[in-house]
């Protein structure tokens, strides 16, 4: 496994945890909104990772292979709706919220990113890998 594909993957690990503990903590206390920020910020710095270091060279590559192509079309429209479901859960959260709203919305946003997780690390992650072997 490449060294940026086990950096993101564990990146992918950490937002999942921290949001599991957000969910536990509440989002009404200081230390939920605190570990919600930090959540924030691991997953712009993830995303930006991606965009410089992961799409490029599947980009690259899918100048040549239409199915990669295809493939990173269709993860591009999913990504910027989940990214955009994220940033707002996150903006709307990040002072706090009712309890019942926030586990709803929580759990949308949970089952959503679990998906493209899982999606990316099986197909992504994995072409990224043949690339550089």
């Amino acid at each position: 496994m490449s060294v940026l594909v086990e950096r993101l993957k564990k990146e992918h690990a950490l937002i999942v945890d921290v949001l599991n503990k957000v969910k536990e903590i509440g989002i009404s206390s200081k230390e939920g909104q605190a570990k919600l920020l930090s959540v924030r910020t691991v997953l712009l710095a993830h995303l930006k990772a991606e965009d410089e270091q992961l799409y490029p060279a599947l980009n690259k590559e899918a100048e040549k292979n239409d199915t990669l192509k295809r493939t990173l079309e269709m993860f591009a429209r999913e990504m910027e709706t989940i990214s955009k479901e994220a940033l707002h859960f996150l903006d709307k959260y990040l002072s706090g919220g009712s309890g019942f709203e926030f586990a709803r919305d929580c759990g949308s946003l949970y089952v959503n990113l679990s998906q493209r997780i899982r999606k990316e690390e099986s197909r992504l992650y994995t072409e990224y890998d043949k690339l550089n072997r």
